[in-house]
């Protein structure tokens, strides 16, 4: 299912935010939290996984991979947690490696990233990417040695071109820019509550 530019019309303006100031990062993970506490508990990423139209197993994997992989990063000076909550203020601390760095340190967005991903990776189409650029830029995105951020970006990039690509295999770059500011997530369950 993917997101036309037209829905994409009203993304939201990084560091428009006044809880979470320019950490646009904090902004892509609020839709998970459903209760609106600050905190996302695996529960609350299985049922958004599930609202923007991932599979119960895809669903099921993200909220334990996720919330155990991000709460200790998240959670600095705090003992374990059994729920394993992700707390959205520190979401920052929790960056991997492997990205391609359109959120910098403090999970701000930066433009001139975002810009190269498609400068860089689009060779068919100058505003989005196919599956063999997708491929490309993963690679290209590689720190050396550094496994888990290989695997998360991977797995990152593959849900969304799962959900965001259109009826020819293509990414587009509006849809894109939705998931960093976490309106796309918005848009995908809006379309599915419409189905």
């Amino acid at each position: 299912m993917a997101i036309s530019s037209k829905s994409l019309a009203s993304v939201a303006v990084p560091g428009n935010n006044p809880i979470h100031g320019d950490n646009v990062l904090a902004k892509h993970v609020e839709f998970f939290d459903k209760n609106k506490d600050g905190i996302v508990y695996p529960w609350e990423t299985f049922k958004g996984f599930r609202a923007i139209g991932c599979g119960i197993a895809l669903s099921s994997a993200a909220a334990v991979i996720i919330n155990a992989g991000l709460s200790s990063k998240t959670r600095p000076g705090k003992g374990f947690s059994i729920r394993f909550p992700i707390e959205i203020k520190n979401i920052a601390l929790a960056k991997h490696g492997s990205d391609t760095g359109v959120y910098d340190p403090q999970g701000r967005f930066v433009p001139s990233k975002f810009e190269e991903i498609f400068s860089k990776h689009a060779h068919t189409y100058r505003d989005a990417l196919t599956g063999e650029e997708l491929k490309e830029m993963l690679k290209a995105n590689r720190v050396p040695k550094d496994y888990a951020g290989w695997f998360a970006a991977y797995i990152e990039w593959r849900v969304l071109y799962d959900l965001g690509k259109d009826k020819k295999g293509l990414l587009h770059k509006d849809t894109v820019r939705g998931v960093y500011d976490g309106s796309l997530f918005e848009k995908l369950e809006n379309e599915r509550r419409k189905i």
